[in-house]
C-alpha cells in the first residue's frame, strides 16, 4: 500500500539537495501562502539551510572576523528585515508587510558568494494608521523599549509609545514578545 505524505518543508529541501549549487543550474524556490501560513519562517529556514550546507566544515580565516561569515551575514539580515518590514496583524504577530525577492549567488566551489534582496509593495499606510488589534512596524516599539534608551536622546523621543499617534492606534505590546530583547537582536544583526 502506497502512503501519501503531507508536504514537509525540510523534506522538500533535502529531496531537492541533489540539485546542488555545483550543478550550475539556476534554481528557484517560491514560497507563497495566505497570511499566517509560515512564509517568513520558511524563508528563514531556506536561507539557513543553504548557509549550513554550503559553509563547509572549516571557515576561511577571512570569514572569522567580527562581522562573521558571509553565510552568517545573510542569515542575520532577517532580524533587520523583520524589524523594519514586519508588524502585528490580527492574524499574525510577525506578519511581513512587504514582498521580497532573495537571490543567493554561489561561487564555482558551491559556496555562497553573495546575495541580493529586492523589496517591493511595502505597506506604507501602516506607518500612519493601524487597525484595532494590530501594530505599526516592530522597529518603532523596539526603539521605545528599555533597551532603546541609548537611542532616545539622539532620536529626541520619549519611551512612552502611547504619546505617538502613529503607533498608539492599535496594540502597544504583543503577548510573549519583549521589544527590548527584539531590539538587542536587531542591533546584533
Amino acid at each position: 500500500m502506497h502512503q501519501e505524505l503531507t508536504p514537509n518543508f525540510c523534506g522538500m529541501l533535502l529531496h531537492k539537495s541533489h540539485l546542488s549549487p555545483l550543478d550550475r543550474e539556476n534554481q528557484s524556490i517560491l514560497i507563497t501562502g495566505e497570511s499566517g501560513a509560515g512564509k517568513t519562517e520558511n524563508t528563514k529556514k531556506v536561507i539557513s539551510y543553504f548557509a549550513y550546507v554550503t559553509a563547509g566544515s572549516k571557515k576561511d580565516e577571512e570569514m572569522i572576523d567580527k562581522k562573521g561569515s558571509l553565510e552568517d551575514q545573510i542569515v542575520q539580515a532577517n532580524p533587520l528585515l523583520e524589524a523594519y518590514g514586519n508588524a502585528k496583524t490580527t492574524r499574525n504577530n510577525n506578519s511581513s508587510r512587504f514582498g521580497k525577492f532573495i537571490r543567493i549567488h554561489f561561487g564555482t566551489t558551491g559556496k555562497i558568494a553573495g546575495a541580493d534582496i529586492e523589496f517591493y509593495l511595502l505597506e506604507k499606510s501602516r506607518v500612519t494608521s493601524q487597525m484595532k488589534g494590530e501594530r505599526n512596524f516592530h522597529i518603532f516599539y523596539q526603539l521605545l523599549s528599555d533597551y532603546g534608551k541609548k537611542y532616545h536622546d539622539k532620536l529626541l523621543v520619549s519611551p512612552d509609545p502611547a504619546l505617538y499617534s502613529f503607533i498608539n492606534q492599535g496594540e502597544l505590546t504583543i503577548d510573549g514578545v519583549d521589544d527590548s530583547d527584539e531590539l538587542k537582536i536587531t542591533d546584533e544583526a
